[in-house]
């Protein structure tokens, strides 16, 4: 049994039929469908042919997120999250680098690495090279400041820990960062990079080795042996090149907001709703929802 799950702020019963009918063309063999949350979330059931199943919906419907994905093990034992521009709104090297008034020259480099035309590592080797001399204290500032929880980021992360899932947030950014959004959110977990200061300064370098791709990848797989859990039973989501690797390996793979090379390779783009959409995947409805 196969499931593909219709979101959207306003869902019409009306295009959820239409998108059962287009299964069916195609030879998915619809069982019938049902809401998850009415008007804004649906299960569509089916029975075959699932490879034909996300190219018949996906674009078809306004402003509307598809998934589709096998009935077993559709709700998670483990979740694996990017942070910067998936669980928080920005790119925080971006925003770090405005107090040192070089933003835009660091943004550029930032967008080529996620989209990736650069080497990760290296890339952030050069973007905080340019922040030497920059005060530790502008990093409490851009905390404050500047960085803010994706919207449903709180209510996917407390709902899957109430649930039993296992939340890890492994980022390429820092852990100055990582570690306070992580605690307010309720991860179990946070890996980072860590930057290196002296005398009150940034000293420009990052501690080694550098958290990139691989890292990602290597913290989802040790942790499915870790919890001793079906691979299946996984869930990552981020929106950067450097991304990839764990959301090729996990159960379920998902691009969220994400950069081309990555959303044409995910199991899942999430292109127009919040977090909450990662709920609605699991089939999870909003009185089930953690309050967030």
């Amino acid at each position: 049994m196969f499931i593909a799950t219709l979101i959207a702020a306003e869902l019409a019963a009306g295009d959820v039929s239409a998108a059962a009918d287009r299964l069916d063309m195609v030879g998915c063999h619809v069982e019938g469908w049902s809401w998850i949350d009415e008007g804004r979330a649906a299960d569509i059931r089916f029975a075959s042919e699932v490879a034909a199943a996300r190219p018949a919906l996906e674009g078809v419907f306004n402003r509307t997120d598809v998934a589709v994905q096998a009935a077993a093990n559709r709700e998670k034992s483990l979740l694996v999250a990017d942070m910067d521009s998936t669980i928080i709104t920005v790119e925080c090297i971006d925003e770090l680098a405005d107090y040192a008034g070089i933003k835009a020259e660091i943004a550029e480099v930032t967008e080529r690495a996620m989209r990736g035309e650069l080497d990760f590592a290296s890339a952030l080797d050069a973007r905080v090279a340019l922040l030497e001399g920059l005060e530790e204290a502008a990093i409490q500032r851009c905390l404050d400041e500047r960085v803010k929880l994706m919207p449903g980021a709180r209510t996917l992360i407390q709902t899957m820990r109430a649930r039993g899932a296992t939340t890890i947030l492994v980022s390429g950014g820092f852990t100055r960062f990582a570690e306070p959004v992580g605690t307010e959110l309720g991860f179990h977990r946070m890996i980072a990079n860590r930057l290196l200061i002296e005398d009150g300064k940034l000293t420009g370098k990052v501690r080694k080795p550098i958290v990139d791709a691989t890292t990602k990848e290597v913290t989802l797989l040790a942790a499915i042996d870790e919890l001793g859990i079906d691979p299946a039973a996984t869930l990552a989501v981020g929106d950067g090149a450097n991304d990839l690797p764990m959301i090729r390996r996990a159960g379920l793979g998902v691009a969220y907001h994400a950069k081309p090379i990555v959303a044409a390779e995910a199991g899942v783009r999430i292109d127009h709703n919040d977090l909450t959409a990662l709920l609605y995947i699991q089939g999870i409805a909003p009185a089930d929802w953690a309050a967030g």
